[in-house]
């Protein structure tokens, strides 16, 4: 499975999404792959990932010649248009998981995920208290920025954390395409035991 290492850098207040000032410039860069074939996607993404006190901190940086998204509701069925996604298991058990994803125009979708003999119980009521996200768009696509409180996902293994970062593009009238850093090589991202392993550094 792919590590990396997430090193401490400055504080992220929310306000700019500059990808080559502040907080971004230290954080280390991670790319996604195709997550069926784990080859290059057609649409790169480029992920920069640091933490800050007491905040993990994201930035999705998307090639995209036609972002897009419709929906505006927290939680809406945000998979189904352009979107990006992050799944983290900070106790390392396997068994549950939380999942953030933001789309093009900056709404949120925030769940709890746990294993169960039926297969997956998704918690929307859940909310990650004092996240905080912003979109913008690029001349070759879009980016995303999320900063995600710690204490938000509970008493959790603060050195390491089994992770994956993964994006759909829905180009308009064309099959998907799904990309991942740790490709599960099927047509879902939920295989916890697919995810990668982020380790704090510095602070």
């Amino acid at each position: 499975m792919p590590a990396v290492i997430c090193p401490h850098t400055e504080a992220w207040d929310g306000s700019s999404l500059d990808a080559l000032a502040g907080c971004w410039s230290k954080a280390s860069r991670v790319f996604l792959l195709d997550n069926r074939s784990g080859r290059p996607p057609v649409w790169g993404t480029e992920i920069r990932v640091a933490w800050h006190r007491d905040e993990l901190l994201v930035l999705f940086v998307c090639q995209d010649p036609d972002p897009w998204a419709t929906l505006t509701k927290r939680d809406d069925p945000l998979w189904e248009q352009d979107v990006v996604e992050i799944f983290i298991d900070p106790f390392g058990d396997l068994d549950c998981y939380f999942e953030f994803e933001v789309n093009p125009l900056n709404t949120v979708l925030d769940v709890f995920i746990r294993r169960v003999r039926s297969g997956m119980r998704k918690d929307f009521a859940w909310n990650c208290e004092g996240l905080r996200t912003a979109t913008g768009l690029l001349a070759y696509g879009w980016v995303a920025g999320l900063a995600l409180p710690f204490k938000s996902m509970g008493e959790c293994d603060a050195s390491r954390w089994r992770i994956n970062f993964c994006r759909i593009e829905h180009p308009k009238d064309q099959p998907r395409e799904l990309s991942a850093w740790s490709p599960t090589f099927s047509g879902t991202f939920h295989l916890p035991e697919r995810f990668g392993v982020l380790k704090f550094q510095g602070g």
